[in-house]
């Protein structure tokens, strides 16, 4: 069965609330769906057009994968202009707080406020997004659901609550592998660290006062960056703050929207269209269980002043080599090295590893081969966890190997063979 382009561009959604109420968007974080969000729509709803989104393969949604964080933005859009909302009010929590910074970036004309909840300008490092993917495509995502409860949730909640638990680890187990694979690698591309003084409209920062995963630090960085942004510090909560204290949450998005919305709508002319009310009357404030702080300055950040080969260089080679190797390849550079350095970064990887005619997959069998045939095998490890991070699979890295033995020599495929199955155990090995 052949699937229509417009069925990958658009994504499944639920609505809730007054058909001639202003929309509020609601967005996900990555291994949940819009039932997240469930404690909040009684009271949301009697205000807003509460519109709901799951991302690609998220809770029985087609799956679809997208690759980058404004492949997901475009496709919300699509989905919203396939309704008919033109403009709208937008909260989401964690990939799809990213979602929300990227459409007040690239479309300021769309968002009339926004809540980033559990979010960041760049979410750990790309190193750790692409290990999670190697890790589910070795072992699926059995590893990933059952320490979800960890990172979601405070140990006291997690232990109230084990029906709670279950249904945040039963959302792992069937999101699709390939979609969250794909989402971690959005997350791994995604950083607006300097591009967050351009997000123009009325933002509430909020997070979980022990969220470990995206805390209070990257809260305060996208509060000191966002113009026009506030910070709201909810107790007793961790990553899904909107699950584990829903008054709390509710409350200060009632508050929120109510306040920094209305106030945009009323200086910004917006053509009526379907879907979007008129400004709401005000109803009376309520008060929070967290507080809302004021922003502070960002530090100025500067550029590299490297050319633009190197700097693609840079950003390919520490994608395809983590993030690990070349801070420990830089840090050991000194003054007879760094012309060596250079030279890799700016033609092994801003050249070759760049160019469009192999994908990265296609370049990691090439480059596991032709190290082999060389004999060069000290570097063979590296390699074999680019190509891991690349989307190769331990079984298609096995056959690579198999094939060198043929061409290459059994003795030579016999030492990669122990060189690969090494770093292959370690790092498809889920964290315990």
């Amino acid at each position: 069965m052949s699937v229509s382009k417009t069925e990958t561009m658009t994504l499944k959604y639920q609505v809730d609330g007054p058909e001639d109420a202003p929309v509020l968007v609601l967005g996900p974080s990555l291994g949940t769906t819009w039932h997240m969000w469930d404690r909040q729509i009684p009271e949301l709803s009697q205000h807003w057009r509460i519109f709901r989104y799951d991302l690609p393969g998220h809770g029985g949604a087609p799956a679809h994968p997208a690759a980058a964080v404004t492949d997901l933005s475009d496709r919300l859009l699509a989905t919203l202009d396939s309704v008919g909302v033109q403009r709208f009010g937008y909260v989401g929590c964690s990939i799809a707080g990213a979602v929300g910074a990227d459409l007040a970036l690239r479309h300021p004309h769309r968002v009339a406020a926004l809540a980033l909840v559990a979010a960041s300008p760049r979410f750990g490092t790309a190193d750790e997004f692409r290990q999670r993917g190697v890790i589910v495509r070795s072992n699926g995502l059995e590893p990933i659901a059952r320490t979800s409860p960890e990172r979601w949730f405070t140990p006291g909640f997690a232990a109230a609550q084990p029906a709670i638990v279950e249904w945040a680890v039963q959302m792992v187990r069937t999101t699709d592998p390939g979609c969250y694979i794909a989402s971690c690698e959005a997350l791994a591309a995604f950083d607006i660290r300097t591009e967050l003084p351009r997000i123009g409209v009325p933002t509430l920062v909020l997070v979980g006062a022990e969220d470990k995963v995206t805390g209070p630090a990257e809260a305060r960085t996208l509060v000191a960056g966002i113009p026009d942004a506030r910070l709201a510090l909810v107790p007793g909560a961790s990553h899904l703050a909107p699950v584990e204290q829903p008054a709390a949450v509710t409350d200060l998005l009632l508050m929120h929207f109510s306040t920094a919305w209305q106030d945009t709508l009323a200086s910004t002319p917006v053509p009526p269209s379907p879907g979007f009310a008129a400004p709401f009357a005000p109803f009376a404030p309520v008060v929070p269980v967290a507080e809302i702080a004021a922003a502070v300055d960002l530090p100025d950040v500067s550029p590299t002043g490297r050319s633009d080969r190197y700097d693609r260089g840079m950003k390919v080679r520490r994608e395809v080599l983590g993030d690990a190797h070349v801070d420990a390849a830089t840090a050991a550079s000194d003054g007879f090295t760094d012309d060596f350095q250079e030279l890799l970064t700016r033609y092994a990887w801003g050249e070759i590893w760049a160019r469009e005619g192999l994908d990265r997959r296609a370049r990691s069998c090439v480059s596991l081969t032709a190290v082999v045939a060389s004999g060069h095998l000290g570097g063979l490890a590296q390699h074999v966890r680019a190509a891991l991070r690349n989307g190769l699979t331990p079984v298609e890295i096995k056959e690579v190997l198999l094939q060198t033995a043929v061409y290459c020599g059994v003795p030579a495929a016999g030492a990669a063979f122990e060189i690969a199955q090494s770093v292959i155990q370690e790092e498809t090995t889920p964290p315990a």
